[in-house]
């Protein structure tokens, strides 16, 4: 069955006006003006717009769809994240990664579960590799793992400047980053570096000396968590006006952040005043995984889980802050990774790509939630159900 939507008021991300956006299958069929697009002899749904926004929908690469942590022993081990969960935050394509725990945790049921997310009904992709280098794959070497799996895109999360990685050296990082080039490359993807940081005194060091000392372009490494406290995220501007990119990690709150715990709103308030160019951020949820707490000598305190739902709570805020208007708001959290992770039919609003959309109310509230042209949300209720429920 076809879906038809009517008058939609569609920001591509460019707004377009009122424009009517057909659907066949999984792809965006036409984008016409209202009354353009005539159809005989075909089953239609109809989705009336009654003044919602129309956009690309939501992508997340950094979600820990296996649950992350587990930095307290076995009992803190996060759970698995949930169809229902993802759908509701307004994401329509995710990249599944690992983290702290790949002992536990394996690369077959990272990309088991994400065949399991696409079969319940959104796009699906992952990053080979923990924090730990050596790097856990599933051929061998992260170079074959991006030419033979397909949902394979790059490594991560690498971590570096933090107690908890495998302290790994430059050389390490270097030779990691160039696998990934040609890995890339040879697999016709982005091959991206995913790099977890810290807060160590080293920070950005070794991405600054890949610029430096390596021809590895800049859109082969991505630093994420560079909000987590003011001195790396000065640091991580400085390495974005060189020429980088950076990932912001949403979760905290304006009114709860501090020296240690920058928001989004305010890291994109800063990178706007500074000049960083907005095409060089994205932003994720680092959904599912554990957010820890350790005292100056390193001991464990506790932890919390980060939500996928923080992610479109800071669309919304950036926009309804007016830090940016909806046109930015939908680069940063869907054109954006679309671009860095070479996803070429996903991020807009257009014909021939993926029929990947959301809606949105005059107060910003999601609405509907379309993904690969099936209706997941509709009228602000949740029609996405996993297999078991």
């Amino acid at each position: 069955m076809a879906v038809l939507i009517r008058q939609g008021l569609v920001q591509a991300p460019p707004p377009l006006g009122r424009k009517d956006v057909l659907i066949a299958g999984t792809k965006i069929e036409a984008v016409g003006e209202p009354g353009s697009i005539r159809l005989e002899g075909l089953a239609v749904e109809a989705v009336e717009d009654e003044g919602k926004f129309w956009l690309p929908g939501l992508i997340d690469s950094h979600v820990h769809i296996l649950g992350g942590g587990g930095e307290g022993g076995p009992a803190t081990r996060a759970p698995e994240i949930a169809i229902e969960d993802i759908i509701s935050s307004g994401v329509t394509t995710l990249v599944g990664c690992l983290g702290t725990d790949g002992i536990t945790r394996h690369m077959t049921s990272l990309l088991a579960k994400a065949k399991a997310l696409e079969s319940e009904g959104i796009s699906t992709f992952i990053f080979s590799g923990s924090y730990e280098i050596p790097v856990k794959t599933i051929t061998g070497s992260i170079r074959s793992d991006l030419v033979l799996i397909e949902k394979a895109i790059g490594a991560g999360e690498i971590a570096v400047s933090d107690h908890r990685s495998a302290q790994p050296t430059f050389n390490e990082i270097a030779r990691l980053a160039a696998e990934c080039r040609v890995g890339g490359l040879l697999g016709g993807k982005a091959g991206v570096l995913h790099l977890h940081l810290g807060d160590g005194s080293r920070g950005l060091e070794f991405l600054f000396r890949l610029m430096r000392e390596t021809e590895i372009p800049a859109s082969q490494v991505i630093p994420t968590h560079v909000n987590r406290n003011r001195r790396l995220l000065d640091e991580a501007i400085e390495y974005v006006l060189a020429g980088g990119y950076l990932d912001l990690t949403a979760g905290v709150d304006p009114e709860d952040e501090s020296d240690s715990d920058v928001s989004v709103e305010t890291a994109v308030r800063i990178c706007l005043k500074k000049g960083v160019p907005l095409n060089r951020l994205t932003v994720t949820s680092d959904s599912n995984g554990s957010m820890p707490k350790f005292d100056r000598l390193g001991n464990f305190l506790g932890l919390t889980i980060a939500t996928q739902k923080t992610l479109f709570k800071k669309f919304q805020s950036l926009v309804r802050r007016k830090i940016l208007d909806l046109e930015q708001a939908a680069e940063l959290f869907a054109a954006n990774p679309a671009r860095f992770y070479k996803l070429s039919h996903k991020g807009e609003i257009k014909e021939g790509l993926d029929a990947d959309l959301v809606s949105l109310d005059q107060d910003l509230n999601l609405r509907d939630v379309i993904a690969k042209g099936r209706i997941m949300m509709r009228d602000g209720k949740l029609l996405a159900k996993g297999t078991f429920k």
